[in-house]
């Protein structure tokens, strides 16, 4: 289970988040620029809340009152940002392999080859990033970020940069990733329709603050584009 109660001042705009869910994916939903990005930011460890606690499977992450801060590498966490951040310089193959380098983590042939497949990929493996598209892109860092065994995935808007025509390409893969993987995800999304079709639970931000939590019944109504 996530459990978080936080609380983060952002030059004028302050958010208060909290809201608990052991969901197979959790979607936080809400329009751009609600602090969508800040809440997830701070479960990863990328930002540090002012006040609150933030705990994952019994564990605590950050807990302002304790003193306690884990650094985004020990809390085991993947993150997928929006425009996949590969490295322009690394093959895709490279990308891959870097994030199970950097945590040192033994490398198991067969389980590259299973989120090689699951991604279908394997033909992109000698590529560099510049010769990807959109949807390629969001493929191959997602993999990166699987490969690099995490107890929890957190993705940030994948699909807001790409096209119609890459979304639909893409999205089929995340329901694999939801299915097959085993990994918990949180979602990130300003997009009712990608909730839907992937979600078990959501999380409506408003205004920087947990609106409500619940299931899909929470999208009832809203426009397939929550735009600022």
């Amino acid at each position: 289970m996530l459990s978080l109660d936080v609380e983060k001042r952002l030059g004028d705009f302050t958010v208060a988040a909290k809201f608990e869910t052991e969901s197979s994916v959790t979607a936080l939903f809400g329009p751009s620029g609600a602090g969508k990005t800040s809440i997830i930011n701070m479960i990863a460890g990328l930002v540090a809340p002012e006040r609150g606690r933030i705990m994952y499977r019994g564990k605590v992450l950050f807990d302002a009152a304790g003193k306690v801060n884990l650094p985004p590498h020990r809390r085991q966490f993947g993150y997928v940002f929006q425009d996949g951040r590969l490295f322009p310089h690394l093959t895709v193959r490279g990308n891959l392999e870097y994030g199970r380098r950097m945590y040192r983590l033994r490398r198991d042939a067969n389980e590259l080859e299973r989120v090689i497949a699951m991604l279908d990929i394997a033909h992109l493996a000698d590529r560099r990033p510049g010769k990807l598209s959109g949807g390629e892109r969001q493929r191959v860092a997602i993999g990166r970020a699987l490969l690099m065994r995490p107890q929890l995935l957190l993705l940030d808007e994948p699909l807001a940069s790409l096209d119609a025509a890459r979304k639909a390409e893409i999205m089929p893969y995340l329901e694999r990733l939801r299915d097959e993987a085993q990994v918990p995800m949180i979602y990130v999304t300003h997009q009712a329709d990608d909730a839907r079709r992937l979600a078990t639970t959501v999380v409506r931000v408003e205004a920087g603050r947990v609106a409500a939590v619940g299931g899909l019944e929470l999208l009832d109504g809203a426009t397939t584009n929550l735009s600022a």
